[in-house]
């Protein structure tokens, strides 16, 4: 048998961060991961020397937690664009944040004047942004109660539509992997406003950089490929049984995914949104631009979600004279699983060019890739289930790296607090 202070369960960045917090108070913490390396959903793999992560995902310097908690400038971080190009009836057009991408500025401009009335239509539903008030290492403490329902009833009610407004609503289904636009219009704004306050990127070794980063300081506590079967309780200390071995703790944190956690725990669940992402080679670039390409046209022609050359932004995660190629498309019930000629098809489409010489890497089919967050918007949900289980991640918080590091963190204040009540020593 083996005790220990605190023990928690799972890798990912919520339990990562939770685990150092605890170990720089002094707890004996061991961390059990049931796969093979830390990180979770954020796991990054070589392929014939590419870099492909499993799933398509950017780290935002934009949010207050990874600026508080993450050494970005560590990583290298290698920015796309602050824009997207949509693919429309008449040709390809370019829309990008003025500030952050001035190079495409003018063709931005120049789109926005063409369209006034959509512009002005964005800008109602992006107001109630200027009331918002912020919290430390938050996403938001407050935003107008005027901000209720789900995203595609904000859109409706500003007048957002054509042509703008269909590519505002095809980049949004990439962020929030939904094309419904379900989601919190509270935590849609949210979001928007930190994509505006930071250009997302890869960083140079790939995204398991990130959770490698946060486990540094917790050498010798991560136990891999350790996963937990079943969870209880005997003489008021948590046990566990972890492949047959029985592991003891006075304090104990779920840090998995949700379905896990519910399994794990007995408590509820929380539905989960999927996605599939396939990586192709390319001996030329579809498109120089460092851009997401998405289907702008009022009725898209296949099931892309977005699809960009990664290797235009970040260099790195391709071999020399060689092109990187990522394609993201919805997964869900009822909904035919697009396959590897369904997504280069569109996705050449979508940039132009032809899919016939582009190589198959790897393919990703993620089906718990991003918990919902419909409305009414909840930032924060209980974390200290009835057990004395504290849970974390970002099913707990907000669907995001920002919303799995807060989480984090408040997990371990939680048994800080218990341990101080209770007056059980390190």
């Amino acid at each position: 048998m083996t005790d220990h202070d605190v023990v928690v369960v799972g890798a990912g960045l919520a339990g990562l961060h939770c685990a150092r917090t605890l170990a720089a108070a002094g707890l004996d913490v061991r961390v059990l991961e049931a796969s093979d390396a830390v990180g979770g959903r954020i796991r990054t793999d070589v392929v014939d020397d590419f870099l492909v992560d499993r799933g398509f995902q950017l780290l935002n310097p934009g949010y207050p937690a990874v600026r508080r908690l993450v050494d970005v400038e560590a990583l290298g971080l290698q920015p796309f664009e602050a824009g997207v190009a949509a693919r429309l009836d008449d040709g390809l057009q370019v829309m990008a944040h003025p500030l952050h991408a001035p190079r495409l500025a003018p063709t931005t401009l120049r789109a926005a004047a063409t369209r006034p009335r959509e512009v002005a239509a964005v800008v109602r539903w992006l107001l109630p942004l200027a009331q918002a008030s912020v919290g430390r290492g938050r996403l938001a403490t407050r935003l107008p109660d005027r901000v209720d329902g789900t995203l595609g009833e904000a859109l409706d009610r500003a007048g957002v539509d054509g042509t703008i407004g269909t590519v505002v609503r095809r980049f949004l289904a990439g962020v929030l992997l939904e094309d419904d636009q379900s989601t919190s219009a509270a935590y849609a704004l949210l979001l928007v406003r930190a994509f505006a306050a930071g250009t997302p990127g890869l960083p140079a070794a790939g995204m398991q950089a990130l959770p490698e980063q946060l486990a540094e300081s917790l050498h010798g506590r991560v136990s891999l490929l350790s996963p937990v079967e079943t969870i209880g309780g005997e003489d008021g200390r948590h046990v566990l049984w972890v492949a047959g071995r029985r592991v003891t703790c006075r304090r104990l944190v779920v840090a998995t995914g949700a379905r896990e956690a519910a399994r794990l725990t007995g408590g509820p669940g929380r539905e989960l949104k999927g996605v599939v992402t396939q990586w192709f080679a390319a001996d030329e670039a579809p498109s120089g631009r460092a851009l997401l390409h998405v289907d702008g046209r009022r009725r898209a022609t296949g099931p892309v979600l977005n699809t960009a050359v990664v290797s235009a932004a970040a260099p790195s995660y391709a071999p020399g004279g060689q092109h990187l190629v990522q394609v993201s498309a919805l997964l869900g019930p009822g909904r035919p699983v697009p396959t590897e000629r369904e997504l280069s098809r569109h996705a050449g489409e979508l940039f132009g060019a032809s899919p016939h010489r582009w190589r198959s890497l790897a393919r990703y089919e993620v089906p718990d890739a991003l918990p919902v967050q419909l409305q009414p918007f909840t930032e924060r949900r209980r974390i200290v289930v009835e057990s004395g289980v504290v849970l974390c991640g970002d099913h707990r918080d907000t669907a995001s790296i920002q919303g799995a590091l807060v989480s984090g963190g408040r997990a371990a204040r939680a048994v800080l607090r218990s341990r101080l009540l209770t007056g059980s020593g390190a």
